[in-house]
């Protein structure tokens, strides 16, 4: 036997808590509020990105947690019809990233005990799957030890598009493994290339592997009101209580990303840890990320859920998204067509990220 047929291929303490909640505004019109980035097929695979997101985990463990919002839950039953009712949280309304996590984290506790975590958002594109496994499978051994952990990606390029983690010494008995000095929010591009030509920072993909007791006792000391709110909506959660303490409690908790109330304050008590992975990563963020992802056509054309021609004279690098009569383009590179029944976007790929500040102002 290798030593790869000895890796256990689940994990049997580890339970994969899923965040499905993100509209992804820069992918306006193709994604709205009511029709949310990973409910989408983005890349015409004929499976969405959630479903993608069950795929790439169910080797890992039987045991996940979907957290979405009330809005959405019926979408996702759909999409993922072997999902117990029970492995479905449904929140009231939307609280940010601590507040999905903590309460996947403190519905675990209430029902079997102290267990390993994993948040993996349900809207990443990863094409190595067995190489993020076992990425995931060495996070789950240093969070066993009493760190959180999160999983870095090595960069490729000096991203504005991300945030950073600097990594720190490496860990004592864990090959691989980094104490996580600090985190860096979406950094300038002259900041984004100091880092990478320090070699020492890798991208910060939102990934964090912890034990449950381990997340809400620094959710308790750092965030003590929204613990406790957490605590008693778990304790409700599987009784004739639930909708009436989520209605009373659940718009008091303080909406804060995890960056924020655990992993920005606990990295610098030294209580965080990085495993840092190369394979092959996106959050398809935007326009330009999924271009980046299709391969164009013979005429140098991306094409997304249409089948009516496109035709380009001098104009290198188009993408058409959806859409059902003829796009001509001319005399423009690297432009970007998105036509939905709400809306028509034209965009150039080096303004994706700005695609929020038309998503405001129009319908759908």
């Amino acid at each position: 036997m290798s030593a790869m047929d000895a890796v256990p291929q689940t994990i049997e303490d580890l339970v994969a808590v899923i965040p499905a909640g993100g509209v992804g505004s820069r992918l306006w019109p193709l994604s709205t509020p009511d029709r949310p980035k990973f409910l989408l097929d983005l890349r015409d695979t004929g499976s969405s990105m959630l479903q993608d997101t069950v795929e790439r985990l169910a080797p890992l463990t039987s045991a996940m947690l979907v957290v979405t919002g009330q809005r959405y839950a019926d979408a996702v039953r759909a999409q993922l019809p072997s999902l117990p009712s029970s492995q479905l949280l449904a929140e009231l309304s939307p609280r940010n990233s601590m507040a999905a996590i903590g309460l996947a984290a403190a519905v675990i506790e209430q029902r079997r005990g102290t267990a390993v975590i994993g948040s993996f958002a349900a809207d990443h594109v990863i094409g190595e799957p067995e190489a993020f496994r076992d990425a995931v499978r060495a996070a789950v051994e240093v969070a066993r030890v009493g760190k959180v952990v999160t999983i870095g990606i090595e960069p490729t390029e000096p991203s504005t598009a991300y945030g950073y983690i600097r990594q720190g010494e490496p860990l004592a008995d864990h090959e691989g493994a980094y104490d996580a000095a600090a985190f860096t929010e979406k950094p300038e591009a002259d900041t984004a290339a100091r880092m990478i030509a320090q070699g020492d920072h890798v991208w910060n993909a939102g990934m964090f592997v912890s034990r449950t007791d381990v997340l809400l006792g620094h959710l308790a000391r750092l965030q003590p009101t929204l613990h406790a709110g957490l605590r008693e909506i778990a304790a409700a959660w599987d009784t004739d209580e639930r909708d009436a303490v989520v209605e009373r409690v659940w718009s008091t908790l303080t909406s804060i990303a995890i960056d924020h109330a655990i992993a920005e304050p606990v990295a610098a008590e030294g209580g965080m840890a990085v495993v840092p992975a190369s394979f092959d990563w996106h959050d398809v963020g935007d326009f330009a990320s999924l271009a980046s992802l299709l391969t164009p056509n013979a005429d140098g054309v991306v094409t997304v859920r249409r089948s009516a021609p496109v035709t380009t004279v001098d104009a290198a690098r188009a993408m058409v998204v959806g859409g059902s009569v003829p796009v001509a383009i001319v005399g423009l590179d690297d432009v970007v067509v998105v036509h939905t029944e709400e809306a028509l976007l034209v965009l150039g790929r080096d303004a994706a990220q700005q695609v929020t500040r038309a998503s405001g102002t129009l319908p759908g």
